[in-house]
């Protein structure tokens, strides 16, 4: 099959419809830094590289579709069953938003899971805060025995505290798509080992007669540096304020940080994909590394960050424009001629739209999913009619009446269409509804509705 999408595609758009626009088992190697669940809002210095980028960090339940519970739910029960542990635990309001910021997670990592190749692997950049529940979740989707490594990307920044030991790691969790079919180019580092034993010597100096004399000493032997192979714990520098990488972007990762994960889990000419990739640090890191590479953001400001490091740090094709204070406000032209600038120009596809599926198994490049309504004879009374999406409605069924009192929920209607989520959307904008749960007066109002739908 014609690869799906090309390489150097930026996807400026909510990065759960292009994940289900992209084709099955189609990605090497997929790395992302997501939020983190910080409870802070972000936003890049006035008169930076990434001035404009800004995201907020800040999770509520609210904040989530009904849609994707369901999906979670359809898909990897144990997965929504731990989500709704979790959000039992603690204060309600922490709680809350611990669960709403997994629920959203949760939902593309199933995404991530399905376009990973066999012989895929995906890194998960979080911090101390997330990382256990994150892991818990990986292991809900990919399986506890395809779990590879725990990374500790240790580094030194400003600030202590005179009450806990300073926080100066994040974490990344490592998981292979197959527990042993997998690309890993093992990796090796400086360590320096000090020789045992000690080293004799004589030192001959002169005394007032003229007469030689001689004494014996011992010193321990100097250590050397060798390599050996990688540790769990990486130490790499956090991109400080003069770093010449720096693009003022708030969460921006070290291009070496980068480097060693694509070069550790992909080959030359594999497809990498950043789903959330911000400042383009990945995308640079694999143009260096002769990768092809996805990427994905929310923000147009990537865009213009993306054009601005690979023209300036990769091809050399523009040169950064510094205000008197030293602050980039924009690039020119380098003196390679224009026809290669130009050319360069071109090579970076910019879409708005997510992909469509081609992949063998599904109609149309959609998934084939049902549009379903459900009653039960208490809520008939009053009117109300879930209406939703799933891939199994009876499974969407059980576990309903499972935690339903009444536990006695029909299935009065389902439709197998391509156009799962246009409908929807369209039958909650049309009629009155509170969470799904649709008012009309006849049942068969819905139905119509839905029989009725067409693609704009």
């Amino acid at each position: 099959m014609k690869q799906q999408i090309q390489n150097r595609t930026l996807f400026i758009n909510d990065n759960l419809n292009v994940l289900r626009g992209m084709n099955s088992e189609s990605v090497d190697l997929i790395y992302i830094d997501p939020p983190f669940n910080s409870n802070r809002t972000y936003e890049a210095p006035i008169g930076s590289v990434a001035e404009g980028a800004k995201f907020k960090d800040v999770w509520y339940l609210d904040d989530i579709e009904q849609e994707w519970i369901d999906s979670i739910e359809v898909q990897n029960t144990a997965l929504y069953n731990l989500l709704e542990t979790i959000g039992t635990m603690g204060h309600s309001r922490e709680a809350n938003g611990n669960k709403g910021y997994l629920q959203y997670m949760s939902i593309r990592l199933l995404e991530m899971h399905r376009i990973l190749k066999p012989t895929g692997s995906i890194y998960l950049h979080c911090d101390t805060k997330m990382s256990h529940y994150l892991k818990m979740v990986m292991d809900c989707i990919f399986l506890p025995r395809r779990f590879r490594n725990e990374i500790v990307w240790s580094y030194r920044t400003g600030g202590a505290s005179k009450k806990q030991f300073s926080k100066k790691h994040d974490v990344i969790l490592f998981y292979a798509r197959h527990r042993k079919q997998y690309n890993f180019n093992p990796q090796t580092e400086k360590a320096y080992t000090k020789a045992k034993g000690r080293r004799a010597g004589k030192v001959v100096y002169g005394n007032e007669n003229g007469k030689e004399r001689s004494s014996m000493f011992y010193e321990d032997e100097q250590g050397v540096y060798t390599n050996v192979v990688m540790r769990d714990v990486w130490d790499i520098p956090y991109i400080n304020s003069q770093a010449k990488e720096r693009t003022g972007y708030p969460t921006q990762k070290p291009l070496a940080l980068l480097e060693r994960i694509i070069q550790a889990s992909s080959n030359e000419g594999d497809m990498v994909l950043d789903a959330f990739c911000g400042c383009a640090t990945t995308l640079i890191a694999c143009e260096k590394l002769n990768r092809q590479w996805v990427g994905i953001d929310i923000s147009h400001e990537a865009y213009d960050l993306v054009k601005y490091r690979i023209e300036t740090d990769v091809l050399k094709v523009a040169v950064a424009i510094r205000d008197k204070k030293g602050r980039i406000i924009g690039t020119q032209k380098a003196d390679v001629g224009d026809a290669l600038f130009e050319e360069w120009n071109k090579k970076i596809h910019f879409e708005t739209e997510p992909p469509t599926r081609n992949d063998e198994g599904y109609m149309n490049g959609r998934t084939q999913k049902y549009v379903y309504i459900i009653t039960n004879p208490e809520n008939e009374k009053h009117n109300f009619y879930k209406v939703g999406v799933a891939t199994n409605p009876q499974a969407r069924l059980n576990s309903l009446q499972t935690s339903h009192p009444l536990r006695d929920l029909e299935i009065k209607y389902k439709k197998s269409t391509p156009l799962y989520n246009e409908i929807e959307k369209y039958i909650h904008d049309k009629f009155d509804n509170i969470h799904e749960w649709v008012m009309v007066e006849n049942m068969q109002d819905i139905i119509d509705a839905i029989e009725g739908y067409k693609e704009v």
